[in-house]
């Protein structure tokens, strides 16, 4: 069902319940689609299965061996002099 916004702030609660019972529900702005309220459970199937950010950050790509090696081997003394 689509809800113009003003309708759907006075009536929220009837747009959650149309939600949980009937499927997503969608909220407009001035004609223009703006925004689609879902069940929990609607939510959590659409997030089923993906990685979080985090995961994705902690995986990276992986390092091809020419890579890898380039790293283990390089100098590690510093590139320039550093007067203290």
């Amino acid at each position: 069902m689509e809800w113009q916004l003003q309708d759907a702030k006075n009536q929220f609660s009837k747009v959650i319940q149309k939600a949980k019972f009937e499927g997503p529900q969608v909220v407009t702005l001035r004609g223009e689609r703006t925004a689609v309220v879902l069940s929990a459970k609607d939510y959590d199937a659409l997030r089923a299965g993906r990685p979080t950010l985090v995961d994705d950050l902690l995986t990276g790509a992986p390092w091809d061996d020419a890579f890898a090696e380039s790293v283990s081997t390089r100098v590690k003394s510093p590139s320039r002099d550093v007067a203290f």
